[in-house]
């Protein structure tokens, strides 16, 4: 089923959207959970909380990319999770995929002008990756959107984990640049 359709079934109010969204796009959803929490049955959890919360937001907006809405949900719910764990001493560390990026980003935003100065850097990271190879991107999208960890990467593209890692690191110096040089604070 098209994702217009699935959206238009949540605009009906149609369980049939859960279900659609389910079969469309669980096998992904439950792996990006569990690429972050590494919990089978906390990723499943979450899952199945953004199918509430896509439940929830969906009349209020009509998204036009429905797989990057999905994710995005899927991903701040698990990352939620992560942050309850770890601020409660349950769980080990942190996320390492996010961490390899803090060279380059500034820490989380909370305030209103932080939300704007967060909207204008994800724009200035969609610019950078639109400028970088098909190559470089799929991989770095891969590692830092999905949390596919580098085994994972060089199993699917049939090269050494040093070569994805030598990608990534070149692919964050070229960011950290880049952002340099728009006037984001790195």
């Amino acid at each position: 089923m098209e994702d217009a359709a699935i959206v238009e079934l949540f605009w009906q109010r149609s369980e049939d959207a859960l279900a659609q969204t389910d079969k469309k796009y669980g096998k992904l959803c439950r792996h990006l959970a569990n690429n972050i929490l590494h919990n089978l049955s906390d990723a499943e959890e979450c899952v199945n909380d953004s199918y509430l919360r896509v439940w929830n937001l969906i009349p209020e907006e009509r998204p036009k990319f429905y797989q990057a809405f999905l994710c995005r949900i899927v991903k701040n719910i698990s990352l939620d999770r992560i942050k309850f764990e770890t601020a409660q001493k349950r769980s080990p560390g942190g996320i390492v995929c996010i961490d390899e990026l803090e060279e380059c980003v500034a820490a989380p935003l909370g305030t209103p002008e932080q939300s704007a100065d967060e909207h204008a850097l994800t724009q200035a990271i969609a610019a950078f990756l639109r400028q970088q190879s098909d190559y470089a991107r799929r991989i770095f999208v891969r590692r830092y959107w999905y949390c596919d960890s580098l085994q994972e990467i060089a199993a699917d593209y049939g090269v050494r984990e040093a070569k994805i890692s030598a990608q990534l690191f070149r692919t964050r110096q070229k960011l950290k640049e880049f952002l340099r040089e728009e006037g984001f604070a790195v």
